[in-house]
């Protein structure tokens, strides 16, 4: 989707918008909501967990969207947040890693929902995990989770020793997927892991 669409991605409501030289210039993506839906989403305005970044709180329109963009497969709607990604991510200098699917669970979904978010948002990422259970832990309690063995399993293991890494998943709830994530490539000989979601749960 490089150029501007007539419609709002969740709402299909008309979009006033223009793009010209000067957006081109400033490589600025295409607006896909309209600023009624842009609304419904709210942001974090402060930081909760040390070590990483959320940019929205999980309400009813984010369950909603969710929903949508993840178990109903509209894979369209992974341009749904594509210029605050892209404005938050396009400076990032450490290597940023996508949390994966299972295998299975991927040939069910059809598309690794992280990656076409990244890909939306034009911000480049490699991938160096694989996953181990194709459990989901949307369905565990906080207990569950927590005493979840490990989920990850590293690759391309020489290419992420000594670096700053960036773990890219869409929620935070409580932080088991990407403690996982970080602990399993620390030991693998990261230099530093930070994290970053689109939701806080």
């Amino acid at each position: 989707m490089n150029k501007p669409i007539q419609h709002c991605l969740l709402c299909e409501r008309e979009l006033n918008q223009s793009f010209g030289w000067e957006e081109l210039l400033r490589k600025t993506l295409p607006q896909t909501i309209c600023p009624r839906c842009e609304q419904r989403f709210h942001r974090v305005e402060q930081q909760q967990e040390e070590g990483v970044v959320s940019l929205y709180h999980y309400n009813e329109a984010m369950k909603d969207f969710l929903h949508r963009y993840k178990f109903l497969h509209d894979i369209v709607l992974a341009h749904v947040f594509n210029r605050i990604l892209h404005e938050q991510l396009k400076n990032e200098k450490r290597l940023v890693i996508p949390i994966p699917m299972h295998l299975e669970n991927l040939k069910t979904r059809t598309f690794a929902h992280i990656d076409e978010l990244l890909k939306a948002a034009s911000i480049p990422f490699a991938h160096h995990l694989i996953k181990l259970s194709n459990e989901q832990q949307a369905l565990k309690t906080r207990e569950q989770r927590l005493q979840t063995p490990q989920l990850f399993e590293v690759v391309n293991v020489t290419e992420i020793k000594g670096g700053n890494l960036l773990l890219v998943d869409d929620i935070y709830t409580t932080g088991t997927t990407l403690n996982h994530a970080k602990r399993a490539l620390l030991q693998a000989g990261a230099k530093t892991v930070k994290g970053f979601t689109l939701i806080h749960g």
